[in-house]
């Protein structure tokens, strides 16, 4: 394949999480080591801000900026969660697309990197399509990211082994604090994740037992299962008679015995026209106080989840600079329309090592992987040891943060912009 000079273009999409970032920095610094790239420039706010033309350049920051993603939160880019929808707005999705290659075209862009879960895919996906089509040589690497862990063919995405390291503590730490007040009355407390239609993550609790069945999360609740709420309260009424206490984890697109999610509002949606998730834990709580008369309080960890860069994954966080590294590597051998994968390599000492690998983005864009069913206990409200096998390795190790006064300190980038040389976005 002949060497293809020009500019990159990365841009983050989606939900944020703890180590987005090291992918950003692991793009840009192994993009750093090759004449053919020229420009390294970065998309504000993902796809939407490369409709806007709105772009910055990333070689003007400096050495310790870039170094310091790696230990930031959030997406330092700035994300979206905008579609390019050619079944439902197929005229809207071919302005986009004509837009997008004008930007591409007018910055000389033949190297386009985008980080993010199974839309954003979809995106990269649609992009390499349209660069085919249109004769323009452009390189597309997708890299992958989502606390949800729903990417197919990749061990696991970037971004869960940071979420359930915290996850995991906060319920020890919320079990200790709930347990340390239990009496006779007894009391529950149901701690609400994120994960819509995959539980990996609050699956990833479980991590907390430690082997130890006494020990919290008693209960999880996940969305690959239909629970009758009659087995969920059993099952919490026969916690409390044992423990005095119940420490309850649920995903937040939990399912009731008919397949409607409990804590979906059905008068407000989100960007891709799904009812918003307000309340599984709230709703759960509302049932064990009402039925069962014992004391319950809900704790929703929200974005404290995907942002806790203080006790990220060392694992988790050299797994997405590597995957960084390995898009950009990917694209200037000649490689396009693939995503980057983790590949996991067991080791005879029971350790792991891990690698890296490429998927066709046609098998990644919009499918999702859920956990096995042969992964979760036959009454449903526990994964067992083939996934506590699973997910152990992925929280290994501490991420060392810069501090100042106490706290960490984190990098934020001078996003010096780069001209627009288009007519605005109609």
């Amino acid at each position: 394949m002949a060497e293809l000079t020009g500019n990159i273009l990365v841009a983050q999409s989606g939900g944020p999480t703890s180590v987005i970032n090291a992918s950003v920095a692991g793009v840009v610094t192994e993009a750093g080591k090759h004449g053919c790239i020229e420009e390294i420039y970065g998309g504000l706010n993902g796809i939407l801000g490369i409709l806007n033309e709105d772009l910055i350049d990333l070689n003007d920051e400096k050495a310790k900026a870039i170094e310091g993603l790696r230990y930031t939160p959030a997406a330092a880019l700035g994300t979206c969660r905008y579609k390019i929808d050619f079944k439902k707005k197929p005229e809207k999705a071919a302005l986009d697309m004509d837009r997008l290659f004008q930007v591409f075209q007018a910055h000389n862009i033949r190297y386009f990197f985008y980080a993010g879960g199974n839309d954003s895919q979809d995106t990269s996906h649609k992009i390499h399509e349209e660069a085919v089509k249109r004769g323009y040589e452009m390189r597309v690497i997708g890299v992958p990211k989502t606390i949800d862990n729903d990417l197919p063919h990749t061990d696991h995405c970037p971004g869960y082994g940071s979420v359930i390291k915290y996850n995991s503590a906060t319920v020890m730490e919320v079990g200790i604090d709930v347990g340390s007040m239990a009496t006779d009355d007894g009391s529950c407390c149901v701690i609400e994740v994120m994960g819509r239609s995959a539980g990996w993550i609050a699956a990833g609790t479980v991590l907390a037992k430690r082997g130890d069945p006494a020990a919290p999360p008693h209960i999880i609740l996940l969305p690959e299962i239909q629970y009758r709420v009659d087995d969920v309260l059993a099952k919490v009424k026969q916690t409390v008679e044992n423990y005095k206490y119940c420490i309850m984890v649920v995903g937040e697109g939990i399912r009731n015995e008919k397949g409607e999610e409990i804590g979906a509002d059905a008068t407000r949606l989100d960007a891709f026209g799904h009812p918003v998730l307000s309340g599984a834990a709230e709703r759960i709580a509302e049932f064990i106080q009402g039925k069962l008369n014992t004391k319950t309080r809900t704790v929703k960890l929200g974005y404290a989840q995907r942002a806790a860069a203080h006790f990220a994954s060392l694992t988790d966080s050299k797994n997405a600079f590597a995957v960084g590294e390995a898009a950009v590597k990917a694209a200037v051998s000649g490689l396009s329309g693939h995503m980057v994968k983790i590949v996991r390599h067991p080791q005879t000492d029971g350790s792991v090592q891990w690698g890296v690998d490429l998927q066709p983005l046609q098998d990644i864009a919009n499918v999702e992987h859920f956990i096995p069913r042969d992964w979760i206990s036959e009454d449903g409200f526990l994964p067992n040891e083939k996934f506590v096998e699973y997910a152990r390795p992925l929280i290994e190790g501490e991420v060392r943060l810069l501090m100042e006064g106490g706290l960490p300190k984190f990098t934020v980038l001078e996003k010096n912009r780069v001209d627009k040389v288009l007519p605005p976005r109609a």
